[in-house]
């Protein structure tokens, strides 16, 4: 068994397409077949179901794949320990990024790296901050910019306020002021998330404590549907700074008294990893550092 085998299989794992998977590596397709093939052989087992429809994984092969990754990954930072005690300089950096820090943090950071560091090859991939986190746990990322979370540690760069998202047709849309008493008449949506978030125990326990919680109307996953149902004029919802620079936004951001929650916005890294633990690369996240407004 191989590595340059294991890596195709992964490839393939992740496309679930031979013919994807072969443009990515740039080999013929029959011959990145030919290898999965003997990788199965060897293995005595089939890793993929094919038929003239999809490819998919068996179990078998979603168990290998988790541990390909792995073996693959260790070889990777193996390979940047060694660089690393013989002082050899970073030559690729994977970060993984939120949204608000794609078009927030990110730039300002990928610019110094690229002004310090010329030569060095950089991979961006946008995800949740519990695809980010399991990528840095996996050694897939070097660098994290990822919301706080309990029991990983982070570094602080950024603090933005929630505030509250009305449809420009709506009447709190014109009020200079918003209380809380305002929004008694008004339909709610709200978080629910599979994973009870800080910003969800957060707002669940303002709509309780000041009697708003039977006007929750619609709840979703994620900010981008909270904002789609609040500019389709369906309801109101408080919603983080930055889905300000939304294009084509169809709503307005306002403070509402009684309401004070901040979320951050952090760098996080594996300790264990030499690329992204090196002083310089964190430095560099760390002073990107701005006060909450």
């Amino acid at each position: 068994m191989e590595l340059r085998q294991l890596s195709y299989f992964v490839a393939v794992a992740e496309e679930l397409h031979f013919g994807r998977a072969a443009a990515k590596l740039r080999i013929a397709q029959p011959a990145l077949s030919n290898h999965v093939q003997a990788l199965e052989r060897e293995l005595g087992c089939p890793l993929f179901i094919r038929s003239t429809r999809r490819v998919e994984l068996t179990r078998a092969g979603e168990i290998f794949h988790a541990r390909c990754v792995g073996i693959l990954s260790e070889v990777d930072l193996s390979a940047e320990i060694t660089r690393a005690v013989a002082g050899k300089t970073i030559r690729q950096i994977r970060i993984g990024t939120v949204y608000p820090a794609t078009t927030g943090v990110l730039p300002a950071f990928l610019a110094k790296i690229a002004r310090k560091y010329p030569d060095i090859r950089i991979h961006i991939s946008s995800g949740n901050t519990g695809d980010i986190i399991r990528g840095l746990e996996s050694g897939q990322i070097n660098l994290g910019f990822i919301r706080p979370v309990e029991n990983i540690g982070s570094a602080s760069i950024a603090h933005e306020r929630y505030l509250l998202a009305v449809a420009r047709s709506n009447r709190l849309a014109e009020q200079a002021e918003i209380a809380i008493d305002d929004l008694r008449s008004e339909k709610i949506i709200a978080f629910n998330r599979q994973n009870l978030s800080f910003t969800e125990r957060y707002f669940n326990e303002k709509f309780e404590e000041y009697d708003l919680t039977g006007n929750i109307a619609y709840s979703c996953d994620d900010t981008y549907s909270l904002v789609s149902l609040v500019s389709a004029g369906l309801g109101i919802g408080f919603a983080p700074e930055w889905t300000e620079g939304l294009p084509n936004r169809a709503f307005e951001l306002k403070a509402v008294r009684g309401i004070d929650f901040r979320i951050g916005l952090g760098v996080a890294w594996n300790k264990e990893d030499p690329t992204a633990s090196r002083d310089d690369i964190v430095d560099i996240a760390r002073s990107l550092a701005r006060p909450g407004r």
